[in-house]
């Protein structure tokens, strides 16, 4: 790891020096185009053909700038004219600065900025930070990019972003291997009890009523489980006392639109799942598909007569079981160590965080970002402080303005 803050005059040097459309003659035959909301068309062009996160596909992008509508800075390197490298990014106002981040902020988990694959296997540090210097000339109001939850490696292909300097994201995220089935996955992940439990909330959803698991095949299903999964996360949120990252219109708008529209292809991108036990929803999931990997973006459960029973232990059961017959080969839990991810999963990732400052002002920023993550993760890999920690949030909780959301999903 080395310092976030340590490319800052070399970006700065650079940004002076380059033309935004145009790179040093080390590097002919390269260019780099950096344009607003009007490039998103070239954008979903270039996603056609390559390697990204589900957070940078064309349809999360188009959809959050179309709902959303942010400040949006698409960069984009080319090779003789060719596309093989984009940054999709917002500008957001926080206090006096202005960062440059993935849209959707902290909704994008597990991010590798769009990419062509032949070009990555040559990617360099001199034609990653031309194309930061690119924005610094285009855009020189924004202080900091801040690319955080960056994904170490999309299917074994390293992050170009991992080129720049970085550091350690707080959070860990956390999957499970399905390569051999469930059977194999349930024998050396304590399979007996899972199923004995499995079984005994089957029980226990018959004495109050049926019980069916939901995978949205309707806009009017989408919308279903949607508006109980805000719900839901309205409720978990205030009980916190955090900050509702769904609470807002145009974000539940997204959500609507990314889903909905998923529904027509021959394998959907984006995915939602429900438990209904006596005619209610209980339990939601929504999730992403990443070439062999199932990624659970989101989940709730409702805190009702029958939250003792688990009904989200009990639909992530059946997710995994599907994600299995189905040929994926990764359950991916996204970010967050939580006690019911580790009942299944048998595989860690330490997802990186770039902070490229542009101005003086960024420089600072990035400084306290830097050690803000610090604090976290200290905080969040010592289990005692860290209960502390929740437990003095929720007594807050009603007593001042919500504190900003963790990474909750």
């Amino acid at each position: 790891m080395v310092d976030a803050a340590a490319s800052f005059d070399g970006i700065r040097l650079a940004a002076t020096e380059a033309s935004s459309r145009a790179l040093p003659r080390d590097q002919a035959g390269l260019s780099i185009s950096v344009v607003s909301a009007a490039g998103l068309p070239a954008y979903a062009e270039f996603c056609r053909t390559a390697l990204f996160a589900p957070a940078q596909s064309a349809a999360w992008i188009l959809n959050w700038a179309t709902q959303v509508r942010p400040d949006v800075v698409l960069a984009m390197l080319s090779v003789d004219d060719m596309p093989v490298f984009s940054l999709a990014l917002e500008v957001t106002q926080s206090g006096p600065f202005r960062i440059a981040r993935f849209m959707s902020d902290r909704h994008a988990n597990g991010n590798f900025a769009a990419a062509d694959a032949d070009w990555l296997a040559k990617a360099d540090m001199p034609a990653i930070r031309s194309v930061l210097s690119a924005i610094a000339k285009a855009r020189p109001d924004i202080d900091l990019v801040a690319l955080e939850r960056l994904l170490p490696d999309l299917d074994g292909i390293a992050n170009p972003l991992a080129l720049l300097p970085h550091f350690a994201s707080p959070n860990l995220s956390l999957a499970v291997d399905l390569i051999g089935g469930f059977d194999a996955l349930l024998s050396r992940a304590s399979g007996k009890r899972k199923r004995k439990k499995h079984r005994s909330q089957t029980r226990k959803f018959e004495v109050v009523g049926s019980h069916r698991r939901i995978a949205a095949g309707t806009m009017d299903e989408v919308n279903r489980l949607l508006d109980a999964f805000f719900e839901m996360k309205e409720f978990r949120f205030r009980k916190m006392g955090i900050a509702n990252v769904f609470g807002d219109d145009q974000v539940r708008a997204f959500f609507r639109v990314l889903f909905t529209e998923a529904l027509a292809e021959d394998k959907p991108s984006f995915m939602l799942h429900g438990l209904e036990v006596a005619g209610k929803l209980r339990a939601i999931t929504g999730s992403s598909r990443c070439g062999k990997r199932l990624i659970c973006e989101f989940g709730a459960i409702a805190e009702d007569d029958l939250g003792h029973t688990s009904p989200g232990d009990f639909l992530f059961f059946d997710n995994i079981l599907e994600a299995c017959e189905t040929g994926f080969e990764v359950y991916d839990f996204s970010v967050g160590d939580e006690p019911y991810k580790r009942l299944w999963c048998d595989i860690e990732t330490q997802h990186f965080e770039v902070l490229v400052p542009l101005t003086l002002k960024g420089r600072m920023l990035a400084l306290g970002l830097r050690q803000a993550a610090r604090l976290k993760a200290f905080i969040k890999n010592s289990p005692l402080i860290w209960k502390l920690t929740k437990m003095l949030r929720r007594k807050a909780a009603g007593q001042r303005s919500a504190a900003p959301a963790e990474d909750d999903n």
